[in-house]
């Protein structure tokens, strides 16, 4: 296992950290994906076909993988094998939780690709998942932070679809963003620029997750964050999943219970401490944003729901605001 974090197609795709000018043309729409493995065995050749597979055929992989004990390293060998090491590269993680994995070869990376995207080890992407992505962020202007993220096809651990993840209707923003992540890391795809804020903010701090922190980041320094209505991903269901599908009432329940713990509260506590560290990062909305919901969790009742009203936080379903609403009134969030 390698320790760099920069592949051969990476430094023979290295341009201008200000634009992509020099890049020459047949080079350009590169994309660089980010898996991170950890005993991930069963389900990671499945994954790395479907990657293969992509009807966008200039990609790149750099796997983390996070300390497995199982044959997952076998695998991801076998495959830099038969793809080559500019195809395929592995780095090791630092072995403190998945949020932290995949901050750390985000950050590790070089600004050597148009665009990036998070892959989980177990998942399997339709064929032109990539394709559709930068479909709309090739719309976005270089300079501007750019993420694209969408639902997912929930699947068994047979393959079987089972359903899909809720179709949210309210725009993204960083006014959502501060109470709710709205997509998975395994469907964000982003761009140069995006990439480029992410790394300036670091991995010193922790953070409840890695797709959570980048809907907060691009959408708080004014960024655009694209949410598909369509699935290109196949998010297996089953007993090992780090995050489990958010559908049906056993999942409300659980939010609920979240809230009751202080877990919701502890999480924004994370958000606002990582988002503190960036805040002159932010516009200046943003930020008068962040104030008032800092308001918005101290004091009395009545304050806190004027400061709440003030932020303009929002929740997508009516089932989520009311959920917020409830989590004001018990001094949660």
């Amino acid at each position: 296992m390698t320790s760099r974090f920069t592949s051969s197609s990476e430094k023979s795709l290295a341009m201008s950290q200000d634009g992509n000018d020099n890049l020459p043309s047949v080079q350009r729409d590169h994309v660089t994906v980010m898996l991170c493995t950890f005993n991930g065995e069963r389900f990671l050749a499945e994954q790395l076909d479907s990657i293969a597979g992509q009807t966008h055929a200039r990609w790149s992989v750099v796997v983390s993988d996070d300390g497995s004990s199982d044959g997952t390293i076998d695998i991801l060998r076998d495959y830099q094998t038969r793809w080559g090491t500019d195809r395929l590269n592995i780095v090791s993680g630092p072995r403190k939780g998945f949020a932290k994995n995949f901050m750390s070869v985000t950050c590790g990376l070089e600004l050597a690709s148009d665009y990036y995207a998070w892959g989980d080890q177990d998942d399997m992407w339709h064929e032109n998942k990539i394709e559709k992505a930068l479909e709309w962020i090739k719309t976005v202007p270089d300079n501007v932070p750019a993420l694209y993220c969408g639902r997912t096809e929930t699947v068994t651990v047979d393959g079987l679809s089972i359903g899909r993840s809720p179709l949210f209707g309210r725009p993204p923003s960083f006014s959502n963003s501060l109470v709710q992540s709205i997509a998975g890391g395994n469907t964000m795809v982003f761009n140069r620029a995006a990439l480029k804020i992410l790394k300036e903010a670091g991995n010193d701090f922790p953070i409840v997750s890695h797709d959570w922190w980048a809907y907060l980041v691009v959408c708080g320094v004014g960024g655009i964050v694209h949410y598909d209505e369509n699935p290109y991903v196949r998010y297996r269901q089953h007993g090992n999943n780090l995050v489990g599908s958010n559908t049906g009432f056993f999942s409300r329940l659980k939010r609920m219970r979240m809230i009751l713990s202080g877990r919701f509260c502890i999480w924004n506590q994370q958000n606002i401490a990582a988002l503190e560290s960036i805040k002159t990062r932010l516009t200046n909305e943003n930020q008068m944003k962040l104030r008032d919901f800092k308001q918005a969790r101290t004091g009395n009742v009545v304050k806190r729901f004027v400061y709440l009203k003030r932020s303009g936080v929002y929740r997508q379903t009516r089932f989520g605001s009311c959920a917020l609403l409830f989590a004001v009134l018990c001094n949660a969030i």
